[in-house]
C-alpha cells in the first residue's frame, strides 16, 4: 500500500514530467535512489482534467495496466502520453494550459480474471466503486478505472455496458462466453487544484 507521501510524490512527478516535456520535449529520468519504495513494478494510469470554472473535464488519460516497469518510470511515461498522445484530444499546448489542469495518478493492483459460473453472474460479482474492469474480447480490449463508474453514478449493468464500449464492442459482449473480464483495484491520488495539495481519494478504490 502506498503512503500519502508516496502518492503525493507520484503526482508531483507526473506534473513535472508533463511540464518539462511540453516545454522542451525533454523526458525526465527519475533517480531510483530518490524514490524509495516507488521503484517497485506496478500498473499505473495518469489522468488529466481541465478546469472550466468549477467543473473538471477529461483532457487525457493514458497508462499501463500491467506492472511492466518501475512505478516512478511508468508515471513519467504515462504523464507525457496523457498530455500529448491521447488520441481523443489534441496535445496539451503550453504551460498556460497546464496551469488549468489537475493531475491524478492511479496505482493499480494486478488484474485478476473474474471467475463466475456463467457470464450473467458478472453483474453480481463486481463491486462498483471498488473494482476497475479490464475486458478482453475477440477483437480487442478496454479498461475502466474504478473511480469512473463511481463518479458517473453507474450501476453494475451500466458499468458492464460501458466497458464494452471502451473495448470497441457491442454493449452486451460481456455475455459472450469467449470474452474475459478482469478486476483490479487502485490507490488514487489527485491534486485539489492545479499544482495544489494532493489528496488520496476514497478508500473504496482499493
Amino acid at each position: 500500500m502506498l503512503t500519502d507521501v508516496q502518492g503525493e510524490r507520484l503526482v508531483r512527478l507526473a506534473r513535472a514530467a508533463a511540464e518539462r516535456y511540453v516545454a522542451d520535449s525533454t523526458i525526465i529520468v527519475p533517480d531510483s535512489n530518490n524514490y524509495d519504495g516507488l521503484a517497485t513494478r506496478a500498473g499505473v494510469f495518469v489522468t488529466l482534467n481541465y478546469l472550466k470554472g468549477a467543473e473538471e473535464h477529461l483532457r487525457g488519460c493514458i497508462g499501463f495496466p500491467l506492472p511492466y516497469k518501475p512505478l516512478h518510470q511508468s508515471v513519467v511515461e504515462a504523464a507525457i502520453a496523457a498530455a500529448t498522445q491521447d488520441p481523443r484530444f489534441p496535445p496539451v499546448s503550453d504551460a498556460k494550459e497546464l496551469a488549468r489542469i489537475v493531475f491524478e495518478v492511479s496505482v493499480l493492483t494486478e488484474p485478476e480474471e473474474l471467475k463466475v459460473a456463467s457470464p450473467a453472474a458478472y453483474r453480481d460479482a463486481i463491486r462498483v466503486g471498488r473494482d476497475g474492469l479490464l475486458l478482453k474480447w475477440r477483437y480487442g480490449s478496454g479498461l475502466l478505472l474504478p473511480q469512473v463508474p463511481a463518479e458517473l453514478g453507474w450501476d453494475a449493468d451500466e458499468y458492464l455496458a460501458n466497458i464494452c464500449y471502451k473495448a470497441g464492442a457491442p454493449p452486451d459482449v460481456w455475455l459472450d462466453p469467449s470474452s474475459r473480464l478482469y478486476t483490479f483495484q487502485a490507490s488514487v491520488f489527485k491534486e485539489l487544484r492545479p499544482g495544489g495539495p494532493v489528496v488520496r481519494l476514497q478508500e473504496q478504490y482499493k
